[in-house]
């Protein structure tokens, strides 16, 4: 049989080729080194999807005793739950995991019991979050993000180690209401704090005592490299910014420090400029907030991009209200042009040092 070439098969159609008719490999392969063989390569193999094997007669005794072996597996229901433990209530939940520059919701079940509360994934036999019920100083339930419409509520608990954590549930208002039940039965006390969800591993590391933040979000920094007071390079640098009671913070998630704070009351304005301005590798279209701030030599600026920064220059502009700072020679900058951000800047602090 002479083979065949067709131009128009794909790699889709290969695979369905080899999956469903199979493809058999023989070869005899001898590596020589200056003309003397040192290694001897006999190949036989098959290659098919199980069902074109087993009409073959290959691997039928294999294919049952590994259907037979995962069937009794999934028959034992493992969970995290010891003896001893009662389950109050059991339900599909999610858990909010954060670590450095990694951020995701994973899945499993939310097992509470008389003594513990725990997230479990069976398919991995994993146990994503426990911890004892005593341990649990505040609940509440709030919502996800600022600066959006209220969509769905998570419950976030303060630990006695001072860690916030993120839970959602399918029913995540039973969820709370059994935790707190249960902490009544067993005589333990805890706190409503309305702004638990606004806090996290993070904030641990940079709140100060008596500050609570109104709000935060994921946004990139315009991060400027100087060398004897000189701009050498900027970069965009993704990370969460805050806004406490207090101060406006940009915490560098790679770093895992705070390289940018200002307090409330050095903040003169902030602008937004919609386009022309070279905004973050993934923000290209949501502009670009500048806010301008009292700092050490006189009016400053720092750039940020990311979602909702309509949101953001609202609340920084009512708190420059608040503070009764003149912001009408401040106005919306729509009309830059590519590549002359620099200098938009300058001119704008030009004009507020005037």
């Amino acid at each position: 049989m002479e083979p065949t070439r067709n131009s128009h098969a794909t790699l889709v159609d290969l695979l369905d080729r080899v999956l469903d008719k199979g493809l058999i490999i023989q070869a005899d392969i001898i590596i020589s080194l200056a003309g003397v063989p040192l290694i001897g390569v006999n190949l036989r193999a098959a290659l098919a999807g199980m069902e074109t094997m087993i009409q073959y007669g290959m691997m039928e005794e294999w294919d049952k005793s590994t259907r037979a072996w995962e069937s009794e597996h999934r028959k034992v229901k493992r969970t995290a739950v010891t003896s001893g433990e009662e389950v109050l209530l059991e339900m599909p939940g999610s858990y909010h995991y954060s670590q450095g520059i990694y951020t995701a919701w994973r899945t499993g079940r939310i097992y509470l019991t008389d003594k513990r509360l725990i997230l479990y994934n069976p398919s991995f036999e994993e146990v994503l979050f426990e911890t004892p019920l005593q341990r649990i100083k505040g609940l509440t339930l709030e919502e996800d993000k600022c600066f959006t419409e209220k969509v769905i509520g998570d419950l976030c608990l303060l630990l006695e180690s001072g860690d916030v954590i993120r839970l959602h549930a399918l029913d995540t208002p039973k969820l709370k209401e059994a935790i707190e039940q249960r902490l009544l039965m067993l005589g333990l006390t805890w706190q409503q704090i309305p702004s638990l969800s606004l806090q996290d591993e993070r904030t641990a590391n940079f709140l100060r005592e008596g500050e609570e933040v109104v709000c935060q979000g994921e946004t990139w920094h315009l991060v400027i490299s100087q060398a004897q007071g000189i701009a050498t390079s900027q970069n965009w640098k993704h990370g969460h910014l805050y806004l406490t009671s207090r101060r406006l913070c940009w915490w560098h998630d790679f770093e895992g420090r705070l390289i940018f704070e200002v307090p409330l009351e050095h903040i003169v304005a902030s602008i937004l400029v919609t386009n022309g301005r070279k905004a973050a590798p993934t923000n290209n279209r949501k502009g670009v907030l500048d806010v301008i701030y009292q700092g050490e030599h006189g009016k400053e600026v720092s750039s940020f991009s990311g979602d909702h920064l309509t949101g953001w220059k609202r609340e920084l502009n009512r708190i420059v209200l608040s503070e009764g700072i003149e912001t009408n020679h401040y106005p919306e900058r729509t009309d830059l042009q590519e590549g002359v951000s620099s200098a938009a800047v300058a001119q704008t602090l030009s004009r507020i040092n005037s």
